[in-house]
């Protein structure tokens, strides 16, 4: 959220992920024709090659099968990239060191690409600039001396249209992969919360992997022993069962377990705030176009307030400071001791009263346990002296971002990331089940994480794209409430694997069903972002024009608001669910409201009565 009124354009990084394409194919290599026999011995190592079983076996950005064009059989691959997406289709095969394959396929369409990397020598790819019909694309390779696997892939290009692909093979040695696994034994119930439970089990010899079952239903992977699956419903019975799986394929289903989660608060003291609350940002430390707004003046519109804003004496210190606005800057401040007075009059009228933390120039990295330790002193420090109800994380910029080597964001590595989730928990720890936790991210690290996550496989990416993921499913038991900013924000694909676009209710309704239906972090079917509580989500919107790009008219929020609780008025998303339980409305700003005329705030009482 910016002090000014207008964030930092969106734009500027998300077109840093054009990087995402790899170096193979930003060299436009030509077309390359080689063809020769398979060898006796030679096998087609590639899985579901000709897209007769779905998309089982490929990881997609973007794409699905058809019926028709096919050049084979009876299915082919449809993708058509849009925006920074060049909707690739990718598959990691086994193969052996030190041995030559041929890679081939059919493709139609402009700018189709067909490659092959992590080889261990020279990575390659194909491609044709415009094939009317099916064309059949080749290519060779030869593995390192330590390779046991490759991916190969086939996509796109940025801003053409849609491209086909059929009968993808790789012809090379094939590898023996033995025999699926044992099935597992051991697996137990670990700490048991309102909305995760947590699992062990045995190591099985020779296994790669393991899925976890809920209620039948495949969830998520893990590579270890022991996983937590959140995303549960508090007071709600659950099985559990686990499979160990290689190369060779899936063990039966382990034994089944069952847990019942607690009942639990509502998550960080939620069961405090009215069913539908609102949200507003009030410029504590700063004035600028909206003007100085005293506590005292605040209408009992809003339930929670977050002051704006605390702010490290350096980026990496950690220690946080909340200056009032001084009197030069903003004639009308109050003193601390009337500052002090109007909060505990709001507290004693039910509302909440957060610091928030960052904001456009308060870039705080934890990047050491010393800072991240000041962090929770400081903190407590200014929660204490002004007696408030909790802490709003509205890190923004460089705060975030992931290094190159961490990609599960269920298990993260970054010191900024783990020292933060520490910092969280330490605090939420101390202060107990009462206090308030919010988060306020930006959709470029959030939902943006349904495409990119980090560096990703090849790099070349924002490593802040989604790095927001594994600090809210860390915290997800303990966070009161997440507000992303659906605001300055660029275009955005949903689950419909459309990109939406701020301006109009469809953007809010997107960004919103999926974080309460949960998705594919980079596209990866095996590693889902559960979905979170609808009494913990707040819609992120601007109070009016002057607080920031992507302001919608009260008409449009009354659509978002329809279309979420009750699936009325819906435009061209379709939600995956229906949430009457969602918490409500955030707006940038209580200041910018009090300039419009309250307008925001009037709306959302005349919604909820």
């Amino acid at each position: 959220m910016d002090r000014t009124g207008h964030d930092r354009p969106f734009a500027r990084r998300h077109r840093r992920l054009l990087a995402v394409c790899t170096a193979t194919a930003l060299a436009l290599p030509g077309l390359v024709t080689l063809s020769s026999a398979a060898r006796a011995a030679d096998a087609d190592l590639a899985r579901n090659g000709g897209f007769e079983s779905g998309l089982d076996g490929w990881t997609c950005t973007a794409g699905s099968t058809v019926n028709s064009p096919v050049h084979g059989g009876s299915s082919a691959l449809k993708a058509t990239p849009a925006g920074n997406d060049f909707a690739q289709c990718s598959q990691t095969v086994t193969v052996k060191p030190d041995a030559q394959y041929t890679l081939s396929g059919y493709v139609r369409g402009s700018y189709v690409y067909l490659g092959a990397t992590g080889t261990g020598t020279t990575d390659v790819s194909t491609w044709t600039q415009s094939a009317a019909d099916w064309q059949q694309l080749s290519t060779t390779f030869r593995t390192g001396a330590a390779t046991t696997k490759v991916t190969i892939y086939t996509h796109g290009w940025y801003g053409t249209g849609t491209y086909y692909a059929d009968d993808l093979s790789l012809t090379g040695p094939g590898v023996d992969a033995g025999q699926p696994p044992a099935v597992p034994t051991g697996l137990k119930v670990g700490t048991v919360g309102s909305s995760s439970v947590g699992l062990s089990w045995t190591a099985v010899a020779g296994a790669t992997g393991y899925a976890v079952y809920r209620d039948g239903v495949k969830v998520q992977t893990a590579t270890g022993t022991s996983t937590t699956v959140s995303g549960l419903t508090a007071s709600t019975a659950y099985s559990f069962q686990v499979t160990a799986t290689n190369d060779a394929g899936e063990s039966a289903k382990s034994a089944t377990v069952t847990a019942t989660t607690s009942a639990g608060s509502g998550g960080g003291g939620s069961s405090d705030l009215p069913t539908h609350a609102l949200v507003g940002y009030l410029h504590a430390s700063f004035a600028n176009g909206a003007g100085y707004t005293r506590m005292a003046d605040v209408p009992d519109s809003w339930d929670v307030i977050d002051l704006a804003f605390g702010e490290p004496t350096s980026t990496t210190s950690g220690d946080i400071r909340f200056t009032r606005c001084p009197v030069t800057e903003c004639p009308t401040v109050e003193s601390d001791a009337d500052f002090k007075a109007a909060i505990k009059a709001k507290q004693a009228a039910g509302k909440k009263v957060l610091i928030s933390i960052g904001g456009q120039n308060g870039q705080v990295q934890l990047t050491t346990a010393a800072a991240r330790d000041t962090f929770v002193s400081s903190v407590s420090k200014i929660i204490d002296t002004y007696g408030l109800d909790g802490l709003d994380i509205d890190f923004e910029g460089h705060s975030l971002s992931l290094d190159a080597s961490d990609t599960d964001f269920k298990n993260p590595t970054t010191p900024v990331v783990v020292n933060l989730i520490s910092a969280l928990k330490t605090l939420k720890a101390k202060y107990g089940s009462k206090f308030v936790l919010s988060m306020a991210p930006e959709t470029f690290f959030v939902q943006l994480g349904y495409q990119y996550y980090g560096t990703g496989k090849w790099g070349g990416q924002d490593p802040r794209a989604g790095a927001y993921l594994p600090v809210i499913h860390a915290l997800r038991d303990d966070l009161t409430l997440l507000h992303v900013q659906d605001y300055n924000s660029g275009s955005i694909m949903g689950l419909d694997n459309q990109y939406h676009s701020m301006g109009g209710a469809d953007f809010h309704i997107a960004m919103t069903d999926m974080l309460l239906t949960g998705f594919p972090v980079a596209g990866d079917a095996g590693n889902v972002f559960p979905p979170l509580r609808p009494d913990q989500i707040a819609v992120g919107m601007p109070a009016t024009t002057n607080a920031g790009n992507g302001y919608v008219s009260p008409a449009e929020v009354t659509k978002t608001l329809d279309c979420l609780t009750k699936k009325t008025n819906c435009g061209s998303y379709a939600t995956h669910g229906t949430w009457p339980g969602l918490r409500g409305l955030m707006t940038w700003s209580v200041n910018w409201d009090r300039f419009g005329g309250w307008e925001f705030s009037r709306n959302f009482d005349a919604y909820f009565g």
